[in-house]
């Protein structure tokens, strides 16, 4: 957890310390079943909230033609969800949307009845903007965390690369526009908060981890008796995920290393392809979307992580690896190198030779240089201990300081 916000402020045991419990309205464009680090981190936040013993609504896009208000359970608890009628993006293979116009309309009644402490947006983009405004002139305390990159969005955007630089320009000042309603603005690291920075100039934005419950990972000891890479996250083009395919033949054939690719996503067709193009079939896995349970296993069964993203705001799938123990080779993009310091290394974006160097220099390293890498993993998650983040945000939503 960045140090800006999160290690000055002081670790509850409980959600109150003998306080009147918060009414939180979290926000969010996406939200399971929805697979990315947006919708992982809302859900977590909503059910870490829940479990320290705050009223938690969230209000997101249905997932389906099916909208409402429900009892969701999400994580082992019980959450009441207002799932706004959606539509499909029409270039994507799961993302739905809210029609901008009517998010307001649709969400006055829930703030009326809800009659929230607190609303905490996920984004900018048509939820957060909505209900961000409707109680912004409700006097409705409003914090706003930014996981948004236009990177990410514009890939299922037909449009010119020539244009593109300018879209980004636009899509940053459009984001500001909500960000400077907000009464406190986070977003998960220093990298990030210097990029939200240089959006909406003369505002603070804090930057937040956000936070892993590293109690549910399981470390092994010592050093696995195979050679096997895994990633875990979306396989969606920003995830430059043909890089490791095509790293893997470039290995010393004597490791005899695997690839697990864990996580659904709409580059899976074309990966499995380049499998097939480069003969690979009997050493990459393609393990689909599986259970949090079977996620946790398939990272305490692997040697080394792999992240070959670079549009990583902060990357809990990262840190998922971290929190198992694993050494990380990573793209020397954005904030992975945040991520590295002594428990793996780094490679250049977008060139699987480099990458391949560097899965060799981990798979080859001495049994003491590998333990001593898994250490150090499991010592620089600490900070993103999801406690602290939730601590973190309670101070913000009661409008306490926060360092």
């Amino acid at each position: 957890m960045s140090a800006d916000a999160t290690n000055a402020t002081a670790e509850s045991t409980g959600a109150t310390a003998g306080r009147r419990p918060l009414r939180v309205l979290i926000a969010a464009d996406t939200f399971p079943p929805d697979v990315n680090g947006a919708a992982t981190f809302a859900e977590q936040l909503a059910v870490g909230l829940a479990e320290r013993g705050h009223e938690v609504h969230v209000v997101a896009p249905a997932s389906s033609s099916h909208h409402g208000t429900f009892e969701e359970e999400h994580r082992g608890v019980q959450l009441v969800v207002h799932r706004l009628k959606s539509y499909k993006w029409p270039t994507h293979a799961w993302l739905r949307f809210v029609w901008p116009w009517s998010v307001r309309k649709l969400t006055a009644p829930i703030l009326d009845a809800v009659r929230p402490d607190v609303v905490h947006i996920q984004s900018h983009i048509v939820v957060g903007r909505g209900v961000a405004r409707e109680a912004h002139d409700r006097g409705i305390r409003v914090v706003a965390t930014n996981h948004f990159m236009p990177e990410n969005l514009l890939d299922y955007v037909p449009l010119s690369k020539r244009i593109i630089p300018t879209a980004i320009r636009i899509a940053w000042r459009d984001a500001a526009k909500t960000y400077r309603i907000a009464d406190a603005i986070t977003t998960p690291t220093n990298l990030a908060a210097d990029y939200l920075r240089k959006a909406i100039a003369g505002q603070r934005v804090l930057a937040i981890s956000c936070g892993l419950d590293v109690t549910r990972y399981v470390a092994r000891e010592g050093r696995p008796a195979n050679n096997e890479i895994v990633f875990v996250g979306r396989v969606a083009p920003e995830k430059n995920l043909d890089v490791l395919v095509r790293a893997l033949p470039l290995l010393p054939p004597e490791l005899h290393a695997h690839l697990t690719i864990v996580g659904g996503g709409e580059m899976i067709p074309k990966l499995t392809a380049l499998v097939r193009e480069l003969g690979l079939e009997d050493r990459v896995r393609f393990a689909g979307f599986v259970s949090d349970e079977d996620k946790r296993t398939a990272l305490t069964n692997a040697t080394v992580f792999a992240m070959p993203s670079t549009a990583e705001l902060q990357s809990i799938s990262s840190l998922e690896g971290m929190a198992s123990g694993l050494p990380v080779v990573a793209a020397d993009s954005m904030a992975l190198p945040h991520l590295i310091d002594g428990n793996g290394y780094l490679f250049r974006p977008g060139d699987e030779r480099d990458l391949a160097d560097k899965l060799t220099t981990v798979l080859t390293a001495s049994d003491e240089d590998y333990v001593a890498m898994r250490q150090r993993s499991l010592a620089m998650i600490q900070p993103h201990d999801i406690n602290r983040t939730l601590a973190t945000f309670e101070a913000l939503y009661r409008g306490e300081p926060v360092a």
